[in-house]
């Protein structure tokens, strides 16, 4: 799969209309209008539902694995579906806060475009962000060598000191499947039932939602260990010679 490059263009800010409601009307406090767009405010009825809440993301801790950096899991940013009505500019806006550098991003786009979302992937470049474009169906799980994937390059980015998020759309099924892995390829000594209970005690009893996810995670284990048992051959074959 590929990655999605970053780029430095940065938003536009509103323009003041006749059509457009008060900017500063209900926001709250420390929220201006220029940090959001005019998608968030054209629309009465729209603006009036936005959550201009402080963006969360929960961090799970990493230094039991031996990396002092922690991972950022959270939801969907700017998420506008169902009960959750967000600002991405504004998301985005407080991921920037956070001092986030990467994003892995491992919803597809039709969830973005369902979610209308369709600009995420470019308002994270426009922050700054570098993004890991890693599509996964909805309660589903990647081939195993994707994760091995995936989960490589997080690693990479956490030991490198980066400022790394994770997300899906709930941030709960695909994601915490993705960081109970990671932790499993960052300390072979955890097992499978650890590295679960570690992002469940971080994102509640919900994390890791599907059947599939949760015997994907179990079976993890011994496939990581068949994994390094070959890439060690491959690199003792490369030695001798």
């Amino acid at each position: 799969m590929s990655e999605v490059e970053s780029c430095t263009m940065k938003p536009n800010k509103l323009e003041d209309t006749e059509d457009m409601m008060d900017a500063n009307q209900s926001l709250p406090d420390g929220v201006s209008a220029d940090i959001l767009d005019q998608s968030d405010l054209s629309d009465k009825e729209d603006a009036e539902q936005l959550d201009l809440t402080p963006f969360q993301v929960d961090w799970l801790d990493l230094q039991v694995v031996g990396c002092d950096q922690k991972l950022g899991i959270s939801p969907l940013p700017g998420c506008r579906y169902q009960d959750t009505w967000r600002s991405l500019v504004f998301d985005v806006e407080c991921l920037k806060k956070e001092g986030i550098e990467d994003v892995f991003c491992l919803c597809t786009k039709r969830e973005l475009y369902m979610c209308r979302a369709t600009k995420l992937l470019d308002k994270y470049g426009e922050a700054g962000f570098t993004v890991h474009h890693f599509p996964i169906e909805d309660g589903g799980v990647p081939e195993v060598a994707s994760m091995l994937d995936i989960t490589e390059k997080l690693r990479l980015c956490l030991l490198g000191g980066k400022k790394t998020l994770l997300h899906c759309f709930g941030g709960l099924g695909r994601s915490c499947s993705v960081a109970a892995c990671l932790i499993m390829v960052m300390d072979d000594s955890v097992g499978h039932e650890e590295a679960i209970k570690r992002v469940k005690d971080l994102r509640g009893k919900t994390a890791i939602q599907s059947v599939k996810q949760f015997n994907f995670v179990n079976e993890f284990e011994e496939k990581l260990k068949l994994h390094k048992q070959n890439q060690k051959g491959v690199d003792d074959r490369s030695v001798s010679r």
